[in-house]
């Protein structure tokens, strides 16, 4: 569990066996030297008379013109099968051309779009002409020398339409990772450029505009900086120990209305002063790469809020004031006395 910790201050501000062997004596005489002459004899003689058969019967064979052994010979010779005539080249290239224009021009479309639903759109549109390119493709008659590049361009277009589709639905709402970056940590790009290079390299041209990418960014503010600060004019404090492998995002609300937003890096602590006395309830996000404009990071983000409020008072006593502070950690620490749920991107407060 994570912890927080409430103070009242007051002033201005985890094997077998082994035998020998044995030897039966073999008491069996030997057959008489005389039988085994006579049999060796009887052997030989009817040798002699097979091979005598054969030799008779090698001339018949040899003299029949019109016996079963000439038809048989005839009939055993297989014709060749005459060759398969290859496919046109010319009209190879030429579906290849057709198959890849509409690609090429939904391609441009997308490098030319502006971030947001305009570059959304231009990513589903590639999308389907990518599939559709890849169909007919898988369909056309292929030369010998190009069909294995042309069933590798047919894989890779598939891939480049599914990667064009995600990254598409990547680029909305919280945790927003931005489609070029998506796009550009695909491998269906180069693998498409592998499969066209191959068969270029063939005399088929297979130019195709592939659009612009980005790099993963790791965009972070400065430990403490205030996302977003509401009034604030009372004496109560607020610090947040972030324990994380992750920078994060503190905010406190009341009701509605977002009261402020911390931002605090990972391994770091920072402190609120001048917190207002109420009953606030604390959210915070974790993640990589903050976008300012959607106030949201970009990668390996979290959402959660502690399950118990942060009242905040302040009380004037003899000799002065006194306020409440606060210490929230957001690691989870043995011993931990706060419980955390998980929040829906959509209901996390901007």
């Amino acid at each position: 569990m994570r912890t927080y910790t409430s103070a009242r201050a007051t002033g201005g501000a985890p094997s077998g066996r082994h035998g020998r062997p044995t030897h039966d004596q073999d008491r069996s005489a030997p057959a008489p030297l005389s039988r085994r002459g006579r049999r060796l004899r009887t052997t030989h003689r009817a040798a002699s008379l097979a091979a005598a058969a054969l030799a008779l019967s090698l001339p018949l064979s040899a003299c029949s013109s019109d016996g079963a052994g000439g038809a048989s010979a005839a009939d055993s010779s297989t014709p060749s099968p005459s060759p398969t005539p290859t496919v046109d080249r010319a009209a190879y290239r030429h579906t290849l051309t057709g198959a890849l224009g509409p690609l090429n021009n939904a391609l441009r479309a997308v490098d030319s779009a502006h971030e947001g639903r305009a570059l959304n759109t231009a990513l589903n549109t590639a999308s389907s002409r990518a599939d559709a390119a890849a169909d007919t493709l898988q369909m056309t008659a292929t030369p010998d020398d190009a069909s294995p590049g042309n069933s590798q361009l047919v894989s890779a277009l598939r891939a480049l339409g599914q990667d064009l589709k995600s990254s598409g639905s990547a680029g909305g709402g919280r945790c927003a990772t931005s489609p070029r970056v998506a796009l550009g940590s695909a491998q269906s790009p180069q693998s498409v450029q592998a499969a066209g290079r191959a068969l270029t390299a063939l005399g088929y041209d297979t130019t195709l505009h592939l659009p612009r990418t980005q790099p993963a960014q790791h965009r972070r503010l400065t430990n403490g900086t205030l996302v977003r600060d509401g009034s604030r004019g009372g004496l109560g404090r607020l610090t947040v120990k972030n324990g994380t492998a992750r920078d994060a995002v503190v905010t406190l609300t009341r009701g509605k209305r977002t009261a402020f937003s911390l931002y605090v890096r990972h391994g770091s602590n920072a402190t609120v002063r001048s917190v207002n006395s109420g009953s606030y309830t604390v959210y915070f996000t974790t993640g990589e790469d903050w976008n300012g404009p959607k106030s949201s990071f970009t990668r390996e983000c979290s959402f959660e809020k502690f399950d118990d409020h942060a009242n905040f008072k302040t009380v004037r006593v003899t000799g002065g004031t006194q306020y409440t502070v606060l210490t929230f950690t957001l690691n989870k620490v043995f011993g931990g006395n706060a419980r955390t749920s998980t929040v829906p991107a959509a209901d996390f407060p901007s």
